[in-house]
């Protein structure tokens, strides 16, 4: 019987794994320019034509390679990253398998140039796998690797291409991702003979994120910078007035390294819960650091997955570090050019309060202290249009949306006293009777027990009719009837349905409710009372509708617009 199962030819093989490695153009500027960083190259040229079908031109001023080690790095499985098996624990570099030149080099026509410190330089040309020509060469330090005709012996890959217009912009993103985890690195990227993208070395964070992602996403961002354990997290989010259902952008970084989680993801949408709107989506760009002996880097030969050795740890951490970041007035919106995010605070435990406008730095001065009796509120407090409450700074005005306000005070307080049983209800000497439709009805019944701990207690009066016998007291002016017929209809039309957590969703309707009004009347105390209470809520800057709750206009804005500057 002849035999059916044999050995591939070496050939065979090596295209089949530089398939794993090298998907398109974009796979193979992704490895050559991870492979430059690894380098310690501090400028980074590439060139590309066609999207990168017929020429990939990679130029670096990094360490370089000697004849040999020149020669060897195009065998599988040859690296000077790691040496044991145990290596491969906390490896630190973005390359380490010795795949991805020997892969590109199996299904194309590649020239690597390459000169160490002191030494000769080196030109090795490679055709489908196969050494050609290896000759001294006349170039400075560092590695320049060209790649033509990439797939050009495997027909059936490059059948599946997209347009060079596709994969231009993948190799862009690529390229845009590895430039944003290291400012300080020069990177220039030429598409068809046209600059696409040019940043200098030693940029700020917040500079190389506006150059990569532009001025208008770059301005709706806070910073963040958050230590819990052994993470540490920074980078920047979106304010939640700009997040939108779709256009978004996420970034994900471990230790410099460029990766996937759509699970980290949802833990900082997680962060934003009850100030962004269902369905909204901010961006995101967050930069995670732990040990690297905690991270397994070791998961796909795309790199793009990692594993944590304490998975619970991190998303927690994140969903952490972007609510701290929500709380601060940095995250509030700004009428003008906001202020540089460079102005960020540090990490928490160093210095909670910095970026915060003073007033706004408000403590309770013990457990218990009535609002009223909290320090550094400002005052003056105006009311404007019985509805907006202003007041001076240094730095500017601040103008404050005494619903809004109010409506993120009343849910974090409810949120919280019902997680220690609820709140207590005023019995009525005469109850209120309301008739309500069969809907409404159904809603009662389906939240009876939610009603009940918010302080509302109602019986059935006949028919259509229920009375309610005790009220919660949100606020001298409030009308509990009018307050739990509202709160019942919108139950009742499924409002907030989006939200995932019906106890959040029935509570942020009570508060949108409960609320002051706009054209409400505050007097000099209330309004006091109100920013005190405002000012000691996580999220203080917006409302559970995703609204802005407090905007700022800087003092330098005023100045521009009277032409003071």
């Amino acid at each position: 019987m002849a035999r059916r199962i044999s050995i591939l030819p070496d050939t065979v093989a090596d295209q089949i794994a530089a398939g794993e490695v090298v998907e398109r153009p974009a796979s193979a500027v992704k490895e050559l320019v991870e492979n430059a960083l690894d380098a310690g190259a501090t400028r980074i040229r590439v060139e590309l034509e066609q999207g990168g079908k017929t020429l990939i031109d990679v130029s670096d001023d990094g360490s370089g390679m000697s004849r040999e080690d020149a020669v060897l790095a195009f065998d599988r499985h040859a690296t000077s990253k790691i040496r044991t098996a145990a290596d491969l624990v906390g490896v630190p570099t973005f390359g380490f398998r010795g795949e991805a030149l020997p892969a590109i080099a199996s299904v194309s026509r590649l020239q690597l140039t390459t000169c160490e410190d002191g030494g000769e330089a080196t030109v090795i040309e490679v055709s489908g796998g196969r050494i050609d020509r290896i000759d001294p060469a006349a170039r400075q330090q560092g590695t320049t690797v060209t790649v033509r005709s990439l797939f050009f012996n495997t027909p059936a890959r490059r059948k599946f291409l997209r347009s060079a217009s596709s994969e231009s912009r993948a190799s862009w993103e690529a390229i845009a991702t590895l430039a944003l985890a290291h400012p300080e690195v020069a990177f220039e990227l030429y598409l068809d003979s046209r600059a696409r993208l040019s940043v200098p070395a030693g940029q700020r964070p917040d500079d190389r994120l506006e150059a990569v992602w532009g001025s208008d996403l770059a301005r709706s961002l806070v910073p963040l910078e958050y230590v819990a354990g052994s993470f540490r997290v920074r980078g920047f989010i979106q304010r939640p007035a700009d997040a939108q259902p779709t256009g978004r952008r996420t970034q994900l970084f471990i230790n410099g390294r460029p990766f996937r989680d759509p699970f980290l993801i949802r833990a900082a949408e997680a962060g934003y819960r009850s100030a962004i709107h269902p369905g909204d989506r901010p961006s995101l760009f967050l930069e995670l650091e732990t040990s690297h002996e905690d991270v397994d880097v070791n998961v796909h030969p795309a790199k793009l997955e990692v594993r944590f050795r304490d998975r619970i740890g991190a998303e927690r951490v994140v969903e952490e570090a972007v609510r701290e970041a929500l709380g601060r007035l940095l995250a509030a919106a700004v009428v003008g050019t906001p202020p540089r995010p460079a102005a960020a605070p540090g990490p928490r435990g160093v210095d909670p309060g910095a970026g915060r406008l003073d007033p706004l730095q408000v403590a309770l001065e013990e457990p218990g202290t009535p609002p009223s009796e909290v320090a550094q509120v400002p005052d003056p407090i105006h009311q404007l249009f019985d509805t907006y409450l202003v007041y001076e700074t240094a730095e500017g005005l601040v103008i404050v949306d005494q619903h809004s306000a109010h409506e993120r005070v009343l849910y974090e307080t409810v949120m919280a006293q019902l997680e220690h049983g609820g709140l207590a209800g005023q019995r009525l000497l005469l109850p209120i009777t309301l008739e309500l439709t069969d809907e409404e009805l159904d809603a009662v019944e389906a939240h009876r027990d939610a009603l009940e701990r918010i302080g509302y207690e109602v019986e059935p009066f006949g028919g259509r009719t229920v009375a309610l016998q005790t009220v919660p007291v949100p606020h001298p002016r409030f009308d509990g009837g009018r307050c739990f017929r509202e709160v019942v209809a919108d139950l009742a039309r499924g409002r907030f349905g989006g939200w995932t957590n019906a106890l959040e969703r029935f509570v942020a309707t009570y508060a949108c409710r409960a609320a002051v009004k706009g054209g409400d009347p505050l007097d000099q105390r209330e309004r006091r009372e109100l920013l005190a209470r405002l000012f000691a809520c996580a999220l203080s800057p917006h409302d559970v509708h995703g609204r802005s709750t407090i905007v700022q206009l800087p003092r330098e804005e005023l100045e521009r617009r009277f032409g003071r500057r």
